[in-house]
């Protein structure tokens, strides 16, 4: 026995010496951060990704909804059971460095007969119970590197999760302010209508003093309909808008409560942050570099099956005649065992280059990933730059043609006007109105795909 320990100490010493040559060390995939994002350079480490959501979306019913979105949303708990689940595979893998132990016990029966005996008929019965394990020397770092797959895929799965969570927020957050968005043009479309009618109503007046003829008491009133038949489409809207959040919170159809859309107060600091930290937080890029990592360490760990296995197989337990408590013998026996693979039908090779192909795979969706975030982040501050840019000019359009519609429905009184320009004074002052809404939940929203680009949510 000690001689088995001896040659099985000596042979894991020289293993472990070669063993370095076998695995390779995980290496991070570089990216060239200072050129992934157009146009755009920065020092200041601060960034609104560091921010808790409940620090860039101030709305208290919002807060509400976005906190009982992450409890119950159903799409982010089957994230949190994949991550169970690897969790539970990380700790298989860290008992994979143990001997396995297994326990026995039986009853044997035997019998003979004999023809030149009386009693021709003999019986014996033999008890035996033991334990028996198993230990295979990890002398090329396989369970090592297994043991490391499974974090990465946990770390994966993990990222995964915070992913799902950062959609799920910006997710509730747009929708909340596409629905106010919807009330406050379904506002101004009632008030618009209420507005035509007081035109057509003057229509009539000066048809009847015959300033205008009945074609503009026709067309007032059918450009008072043309806005009014939008109305139902803008309760569709809301109506479903709702909905949508109600499934993102994990709750059946219902009506949503929610603020006014004029209350919303935008976020002062809309920082980025450093180029190289724009990426850095974002947990989809993260997961994609474990899922790298996990390929890499199973690339390791297909190297090995170039190379023997040592494993140590020991048993004890005892036999009786009599009884399992009875008078019996121990037994006991221990034994060494290497396996080289010589020839194995190209099963080794094949495991090799499929995992060097895997690895492949996840190091090309790695650099996907890192181009579509940059994407993402180039495009969202874009677009609160334009929301910006759009707001201040909408303010002189309305301005503008308020200022129009008074002109021209007191010229068309006095017949230095054509009841067609006020016709279309009113029609221009709703469509820029409306327009106004979507100027100002795309700003909203800017802050909302922003935050998001920039991985903002899950901390």
């Amino acid at each position: 026995m000690k001689n088995i320990i001896k040659i099985t100490s000596l042979i894991c010493a020289l293993a472990t010496l070669t063993a370095c040559h076998v695995m390779k060390p995980y290496q991070k995939p570089l990216t060239d951060n200072e050129q992934l994002f157009r146009a755009y350079s920065s020092t200041d480490t601060n960034s609104i990704a560091k921010l808790h959501w409940n620090e860039v979306f101030t709305d208290t019913i919002l807060q509400q909804l976005i906190t009982e979105g992450i409890r119950h949303n159903i799409d982010l708990q089957k994230a949190y059971s994949v991550t169970r689940q690897a969790q539970a595979y990380f700790d298989q893998s860290k008992l994979a460095f143990y001997p396995a132990l297994n326990a026995d016990a039986g009853l044997t029966v035997a019998g003979w007969s004999n023809p030149q005996a009386s009693n021709n008929t003999s019986k014996s019965h033999v008890y035996s119970a033991g334990l028996s394990a198993s230990w295979e020397a990890d002398i090329w770092g396989k369970l090592k590197s297994a043991k490391k797959a499974q974090l990465a895929s946990l770390l994966q799965s993990s990222s995964n999760a915070k992913a799902v969570q950062t959609v799920l927020i910006a997710d509730i957050a747009n929708n909340y302010y596409n629905l106010m968005a919807l009330d406050q043009q379904l506002l101004i479309t009632e008030q618009s209508v209420r507005n035509w009618q007081t035109t057509v109503n003057t229509m009539k007046e000066l048809k009847t003093a015959d300033v205008v003829t009945g074609a503009a008491v026709v067309q007032s009133e059918a450009s008072k309909y043309a806005v009014q038949v939008t109305i139902p489409d803008l309760k569709q809207s809301i109506w479903q808008t709702e909905n949508i959040i109600n499934l993102l919170l994990g709750r059946a159809p219902g009506p949503i409560v929610r603020a006014r859309i004029d209350t919303q107060k935008s976020i002062a600091m809309l920082n980025p942050g450093i180029p190289a930290q724009m990426l850095a937080n974002r947990p989809d890029v993260m997961a994609a570099e474990s899922g790298f990592r996990n390929a890499y360490e199973l690339t390791n760990v297909a190297r090995t099956y170039f190379y023997p296995s040592i494993t140590l197989t020991g048993s004890a337990g005892y036999s009786s005649y009599s009884s399992f408590f009875g008078v019996g013998s121990l037994i006991g026996n221990l034994t060494t065992g290497l396996v080289q693979p010589i020839f194995n039908k190209g099963v080794n090779k094949t495991r090799l280059q499929v995992a060097k192909e895997q690895q492949q795979q996840t190091l090309l969706n790695f650099q996907y990933t890192v181009l579509s975030a940059s994407q993402d982040v180039s495009n969202a501050l874009m677009s609160y730059q334009a929301a910006g840019e759009k707001a201040s000019t909408r303010v002189d359009q309305l301005e503008n043609l308020k200022k129009s519609v008074d002109y021209t429905q007191q010229l068309v009184r006095y017949g230095s006007a054509n009841y067609t320009e006020v016709l279309s004074a009113q029609q221009n002052l709703l469509v820029a109105q409306l327009n106004s809404v979507n100027d100002r939940v795309q700003e909203l929203q800017a802050v909302v795909y922003l935050y998001r680009s920039l991985g903002g949510g899950w901390q």
